[in-house]
């Protein structure tokens, strides 16, 4: 049986976990990571969110994955290869202890890692934005309990919303530094 989705308040310790899970996964893959950066809700101070530290680890070359499955499993990660069915661009592990901890492994040039760090950068930056995803996501929660395919499609056009504004203020910020 699936676990019922609960959208937490925001919790301090958050960034003090993600900050010592970084420190696990560099002394142990390091030498082939290019970036690492806490993403998802719990990445954006103040925004409740399902208690579940996201970290996008951003590689050179996918390929370089295959070298980190080993020494992350060393340190508590699952790899959970079925899921680059849906996602291909990723490699996916998990970890619950001492939090529940996804770990996406991307190529750090990717479109998948750029629309990460848009969108969470965007929600740190618009606080009414982050307020309205964060009134979406309890909604979603409350309507589809344990479906989280379900949850996850329903936030879809808000995230590409966001992503999408995004993209249009870097590019206009680009635009503006070059002219000057």
């Amino acid at each position: 049986m699936r676990q019922q989705i609960i959208i937490v308040d925001y919790d301090p310790q958050w960034p003090i976990l993600y900050e010592e899970e970084r420190t696990k996964i560099l002394a142990v893959i390091g030498d082939k990571v290019v970036a690492i950066e806490h993403i998802g809700s719990t990445a954006i101070p103040d925004l409740g969110a399902k208690p579940i530290i996201d970290i996008m680890v951003g590689v050179r070359n996918l390929a370089k994955a295959d070298e980190c499955i080993e020494p992350l499993q060393g340190i508590g990660y699952e790899y959970v290869p079925e899921y680059e069915v849906s996602i291909p661009e990723r490699r996916f592990f998990r970890k619950s202890s001492p939090a529940h901890i996804h770990l996406h492994m991307v190529e750090w040039t990717s479109d998948f890692w750029e629309r990460h760090i848009l969108f969470r950068d965007f929600l740190r930056t618009h606080p009414e934005t982050a307020r309205q995803y964060h009134q979406l996501k309890t909604e979603l929660a409350a309507k589809f309990g344990s479906d989280r395919d379900a949850y996850t499609a329903a936030k879809t056009s808000f995230i590409e919303s966001v992503v999408t504004k995004a993209r249009s203020k870097q590019s206009t910020l680009k635009n503006s530094s070059q002219r000057a």
